[in-house]
């Protein structure tokens, strides 16, 4: 494991964020095991909430699925959030977090796509797709003629 894996890992485990996913994992009954870059896989989880096909808390990566799932992009994509918990000191990241997802539903109407946090972890490695403001949008449907006049 690299240095600066090591370093994450001792800061969300520093942070409580590394133990609130631990203890999430228990509560939703997933198997835990070691993966790459000090990361901890936790698959069979079986609490309905949050909606994603992974999630992030600390250094534990939780999904429904069976082991095998988690892998490329989306590893990749889960790792950035885990630096991401080390960068907020942990449990701030939460509700900023939320504070995301909210802006980024009144930006475009998605989670995700207008999401600092998302973005920054690269969308199309988390499956996720990038859509643009509600207001070009509604741009583009009032002015359908305007569409090529830039390109």
């Amino acid at each position: 494991m690299r240095r600066s894996h090591r370093i994450r890992r001792v800061l969300n485990y520093v942070n409580l964020s590394t133990p609130l996913g631990l203890l999430l994992a228990r509560l939703g009954r997933a198997r835990v095991s070691a993966g790459p870059g000090g990361l901890l896989l936790g698959h069979g989880y079986r609490i309905p909430f949050p909606v994603a096909g992974a999630f992030t808390v600390g250094n534990v990566v939780l999904t429904r699925h069976d082991e095998g799932y988690l892998t490329g992009a989306l590893l990749r994509h889960e790792d950035r959030h885990a630096w991401q918990y080390a960068a907020c000191a942990g449990l701030p990241m939460l509700p900023l977090y939320l504070v995301a997802v909210l802006v980024s539903i009144l930006i475009c109407g998605d989670q995700a796509a207008w999401n600092v946090f998302e973005r920054l972890a690269v969308l199309e490695d988390g499956n996720y797709a990038r859509r643009s403001p509600r207001w070009t949008r509604a741009a583009r449907r009032q002015n359908p003629s305007d569409r090529n006049e830039f390109l």
